[in-house]
């Protein structure tokens, strides 16, 4: 499978966006797009880190981004655990 171009992801999100917004996503594929396209975002922002990290011979600073973007990473995903045990969507 093939990997979307930016052309491609970018009316997928605006589809999934008004898809959600008419209330017409009954089978939330809408919904997994945002949130994969979020997460997916998140996670490339630790790798992004962790290349500069190892690349700086493990500078202090590279090292506090990456611990900054693995606690947002972590942050994300304890806001979706509490989230999802309230049964909000």
């Amino acid at each position: 499978m093939g990997r979307p171009t930016k052309e491609e992801l970018e009316l997928a999100i605006r589809k999934a966006i008004k898809l959600r917004e008419k209330g017409e996503d009954t089978d939330f594929v809408g919904k997994a797009l945002l949130n994969h396209h979020y997460r997916l975002t998140k996670a490339e922002n630790v790798i992004s880190a962790i290349h500069h990290y190892l690349r700086s011979g493990n500078s202090t600073i590279e090292h506090a981004r990456l611990i900054k973007a693995l606690e947002n990473w972590d942050k994300m995903e304890s806001d979706d655990a509490e989230h999802a045990s309230f049964g909000l969507d």
